[in-house]
């Protein structure tokens, strides 16, 4: 936990930036009634019913000192989904970074051998070597304030 609130005294650095990660599944769904359409003084209108359309992915990422924020929906949450954010991560959002402090959790999907089981040798390490990991602690989650943010998210089932 200490390790994890001392990343969070460090001041402002765009060359080393404090980014935390955080995913969740969601339910996606559909209507099997249409709405009733909105009328003077009335708005539209919905059912209760819904359809079941499967379930997705949302990974979010938040740099709270810059007040920046990332989501980005995959179909699932696997350790080359998690890969491909971080390469993401480190070649779209952060080019000029010389490290990128991250915070997340102990997922097992969260490890740098999923780099290798998904990018070639090389390029896994490249992107390593911009990635500082910091873990909050089992049972400790709450540690990451990205979870602030998705408080407004439905709980999925």
């Amino acid at each position: 936990m200490e390790e994890v609130l001392d990343v969070y005294t460090l001041p402002y650095d765009p060359k080393h930036p404090q980014v935390c990660m955080d995913e969740t599944s969601k339910q996606l769904v559909s209507e099997s009634v249409p709405p009733l359409p909105a009328e003077p003084g009335q708005v539209e209108r919905y059912d209760y019913e819904y359809e079941r359309q499967g379930v997705a992915n949302l990974f979010l990422l938040f740099e709270p000192l810059r007040g920046w924020r990332h989501l980005k929906v995959t179909a699932r949450r696997t350790k080359q989904d998690w890969a491909q954010l971080m390469q993401e991560l480190v070649d779209v959002h952060y080019p000029e970074a010389e490290s990128i402090r991250l915070v997340n959790d102990n997922l097992n999907t969260h490890v740098p051998s999923a780099l290798y089981e998904t990018f070639a040798p090389a390029e896994a390490r490249r992107i390593l070597d911009k990635l500082e990991f910091h873990y909050t602690p089992k049972h400790g989650s709450w540690l990451n304030p990205v979870l602030s943010l998705s408080k407004g998210w439905p709980k999925s089932n």
